[in-house]
């Protein structure tokens, strides 16, 4: 059977593959794994989550499951998801749950669980989470029972974190956010008002439908248009759960998680910050972005695609700044996982200090065009492993020299090879992919 957690923990379509029965099971489960490992005190979960209808259901589960299992329950609301990993560690709580499904249509839902501290689980607690769902468990009764509350002042202790996190205030500054009708609806506006920015927000009225309509990070025309009509110095973008932070310039050009994180390394090495003078991005990072470094005497170290090997990564090496393209962007000094506010927050405090447009600062970093084709095969492990396509693929790569870069991934979930392919120009890059793409569909 497929394994329950994917990379982000539960996520499928609420009430259908995500029940409120799985939902409770979980969270029970959860909590009984925890006082399992430490059975000094009685656990207490702190459950947050988006505006999206689902979540109310859901959160009603996962409280009684928490509940049920003797975890004391401390809800926060509607939060994005790194004010809930936050908000574990400034209360000293054992578990966090934040119920979302980032930037998924609303129809979908998901359970994010973090540990003590405001951590990602391990694979191997997962794993024991997952394994306990059918056990037939002796739940506590009488005084036994956990007790459930409200943090009345959980968005206050998260907008001081933040405003913490900046070193320089936007005074000066307009800046449309969109909130993608989110979790950030609340939380944003606030915070980057309070930093001394002038706010337009937009897509800040959440009904619990219309999260990520056609709005937010993954639809980002709004935000350009926005930008451009209130005449901004820059505009932010958010997802759903607010863990990632896109933005656009004050002509309306897109600045990727790339070119976001190539400003702010070159921030923090100038404020020697920047630990071992090293940034950690995945594979999927544009060539661009290691070009930039380069040539600024920044070292980049590249991961596995997905935020927990980034983390694992930043962890191991004890370095300072890491994240996606996507804009998923992690500051372990300040976060324990992707912080879209506190991105832009630095990001805009860059601008402000220096008195630069955006367009100027991520001017540091060209994005190289990217083409990148899906081929369906037989069995993708054997291919990527055929003679044939590796020396396809090193034909190419001598091609194009530094000037390019070739990436080959097997799917995670289908019987899908992805052939990457940067260049100088997307004709090149085109050609050569086409090419690869050729070789991987005749060995399959």
């Amino acid at each position: 059977m497929a394994r329950l957690f994917g990379t982000d923990g539960v996520r499928g379509l609420a009430n259908g593959d995500l029940t409120p029965e799985l939902a409770l099971a979980v969270a029970a489960s959860a909590a009984r794994v925890l006082a399992a490992h430490d059975r000094s005190h009685r656990p207490v979960a702190v459950v947050g989550r988006d505006p999206r209808a689902s979540g109310e259901m859901l959160e009603a589960a996962v409280v009684a499951g928490l509940a049920s299992a003797g975890a004391d329950v401390l809800r926060v609301g509607v939060q994005p998801t790194p004010a809930v990993a936050h908000l574990v560690g400034a209360l000293k709580a054992d578990l966090g749950v934040m119920i979302s499904a980032s930037h998924n249509p609303m129809p979908d839902n998901g359970i994010k669980l973090f540990a003590a501290g405001g951590h990602k689980l391990p694979d191997g607690i997962e794993d024991e989470i997952e394994a306990g769902l059918d056990g037939d468990a002796v739940r506590p009764t009488g005084a036994e029972i956990g007790r459930v509350s409200d943090v009345e002042d959980a968005l206050d202790r998260y907008t001081e974190h933040l405003l913490g996190a900046i070193p320089h205030p936007l005074t000066g500054l307009r800046v449309v956010v969109d909130c993608a009708n989110g979790a950030a609806s609340f939380a944003a506006p606030e915070v980057y008002r309070k930093a001394g920015a002038e706010v337009i927000a937009i897509h800040a009225e959440p009904d619990g439908i219309n999260i990520n309509e056609d709005c937010g990070s993954t639809h980002i025309d709004k935000l350009q248009a926005a930008v451009r009509e209130h005449r901004a110095d820059l505009g932010i973008a958010h997802d759903g759960d607010a863990d990632r932070c896109l933005a656009v310039d004050a002509s309306g050009e897109l600045v990727d998680g790339d070119q976001i994180m190539a400003v702010l390394a070159l921030a923090m090495a100038e404020a020697g910050e920047l630990v071992h003078g090293t940034l950690v991005a995945t594979v999927m990072s544009n060539l661009g972005l290691h070009l930039a470094m380069r040539d600024n005497g920044v070292q980049l170290r590249t991961t596995a695609v997905g935020d927990r090997y980034v983390l694992e990564e930043l962890r191991a090496g004890g370095y300072a700044l890491g994240g996606e393209q996507s804009g998923h962007v992690v500051f372990p000094a300040h976060a324990t996982t992707g912080d879209g506010l506190l991105t832009a927050l630095r990001l805009m405090s860059r601008v402000a200090a220096t008195g630069k447009p955006l367009a100027e600062l991520a001017g540091v970093m060209r994005r190289l065009p990217q083409v990148l084709i899906n081929v369906r095969v037989a069995d993708k492990a054997a291919v990527v492993a055929s003679d044939a396509v590796t020396e396809a693929v090193q034909s190419v790569e001598s091609e194009l020299g530094e000037q390019g870069r070739v990436l080959l991934r097997q799917s995670g979930t289908e019987q899908l090879v992805r052939v990457m392919v940067e260049a100088q120009s997307h004709e090149i890059a085109q050609t050569a992919a086409d090419r690869l793409a050729g070789v991987v569909s005749s060995v399959s």
